[in-house]
C-alpha cells in the first residue's frame, strides 16, 4: 500500500464521512509510521497528518486498540492545548472503558463552562440513550433543538428514537424538519415515506413515494426505459405496496392527504417498473426472477 494511495483513501473517507474502521487503521498506520520515517513536512502536510491522526483515534476505539487510540490523543492534546474537539475526543476514549457516570459528570463540566458546546452535547444524548435514558435523551436533544434548529443529524437522530420506539408519528414530525432543512435529499425523502407507510397515513406515503421517484428520475432522457435501481427502485416498491392497499381497502390519512383518483394507472405503473428492474438482471436470472416477483406482488 502506497503512502498517496493511502492519503486519498483517506481524504475520501473525510469527504464522504465514512468511518470503515478496520480499512481506516490499516491505511492510517501506514502513513503515521511514514511521517515517523521522514519527518512530518518530508511525509504527510501537517495540517493534513493531524486529521490523519484524528481517523486513526476513532479508528483505534472502533475496533478496540485503544493502546493506539491513547498514543494518538496524547499526541492531539500536546498539539491542540484546550481545543473543544480534543475535549469531545476524550470523551469517545472515556466512553470505551469508563462508567457512563463517570462520562456523563465529565461532560457535564465540559457544558457547565460552555453550554453552547454543541458537540459535547451530542456525546452526553449518546450517552444518555445508549443506557437506556430514553425520555431524559429525548428531553435533551429537545433542548439541543431549539437552540440549534438547523441540525440536520439531531433530527435525525430524535426521528430514530421515536421510532425505535414505535412513537411513528413522532418521528413523521421530527423527519418534517429534516426535510425543510435539507428537502434535495432523496433518502430523507424515502424515510418518511416507509415511515408513513409504517405508520398507517398510506395516502401520505404513496405521495411521498412517487416524490422521491420524481426526483430520482426526473433528470434522465428516458426514465420510461431505463430500469429503476437502488433508491428509485425501493420508491416504486412502496408505491406499488401503498396503491395496492389502498385499492383493497380505503384508509384513513392522519395528514388529511387526499387519495388519488388514478390508482389502478398507478399501481399498474409501479408494477412494470419493478418488474422491469429485475427482468434487467442478467439473463439466465430472468425468468428466475419474474416467477419471484410476480407471486410476490401478486401474493399482496
Amino acid at each position: 500500500m502506497s503512502l498517496s494511495s493511502a492519503l486519498e483513501r483517506l481524504a475520501t473517507f473525510r469527504t464522504n464521512n465514512t468511518r470503515a474502521s478496520q480499512e481506516t487503521f490499516e491505511h492510517a498506520s501506514v502513513i503515521m509510521k511514514s511521517a515517523q520515517k521522514l519527518g512530518d513536512d518530508g511525509a504527510v502536510p501537517s495540517a493534513r497528518r493531524w486529521a490523519v491522526l484524528e481517523q486513526l483515534f476513532l479508528a483505534s476505539v472502533d475496533i478496540g486498540r485503544l493502546d493506539v487510540a491513547d498514543q494518538c490523543l496524547k499526541q492531539l492534546s500536546e498539539r491542540f492545548r484546550d481545543s473543544p474537539r480534543v475535549d469531545v475526543l476524550t470523551g469517545i476514549r472515556m466512553e470505551a472503558s469508563e462508567s457512563p457516570e463517570v462520562v456523563l459528570r465529565y461532560y457535564d463540566q465540559l457544558l457547565d463552562a460552555d453550554p453552547a458546546n454543541a458537540a459535547i452535547w451530542k456525546r452526553r444524548i449518546s450517552v444518555l440513550r445508549r443506557t437506556g435514558k430514553i425520555e431524559k435523551a429525548v428531553e435533551e436533544l429537545s433542548q439541543l433543538l431549539d437552540t440549534f434548529y438547523t441540525d440536520v443529524d439531531g433530527w435525525l437522530e430524535l426521528t430514530d428514537i421515536y421510532t425505535t420506539c414505535n412513537q411513528y408519528i413522532l418521528a413523521l414530525q421530527a423527519l418534517s424538519h429534516a426535510l425543510v432543512l435539507a428537502p434535495q435529499n432523496p433518502f430523507y425523502v424515502l424515510q418518511f415515506a416507509e415511515t408513513a407507510y409504517t405508520a398507517g397515513d398510506l395516502p401520505l406515503a404513496l405521495k411521498t413515494f412517487l416524490v422521491v421517484v420524481d426526483m430520482c428520475e426526473r433528470d434522465l432522457d428516458s426514465p420510461a426505459q431505463k430500469p429503476p435501481v437502488g433508491i428509485s427502485l425501493r420508491a416504486w416498491m412502496g408505491a406499488k405496496l401503498c396503491s395496492r392497499r389502498l385499492m383493497m381497502n380505503s384508509s384513513q390519512s392522519a395528514s388529511n392527504t387526499a387519495v388519488p383518483k388514478n390508482l389502478n394507472r398507478i399501481e399498474e405503473l409501479a408494477t412494470e417498473r419493478v418488474l422491469a428492474a429485475y427482468m434487467g438482471q442478467k439473463r439466465d436470472k430472468a425468468v428466475e426472477g419474474k416467477d419471484v416477483v410476480v407471486s410476490w406482488i401478486g401474493a399482496r
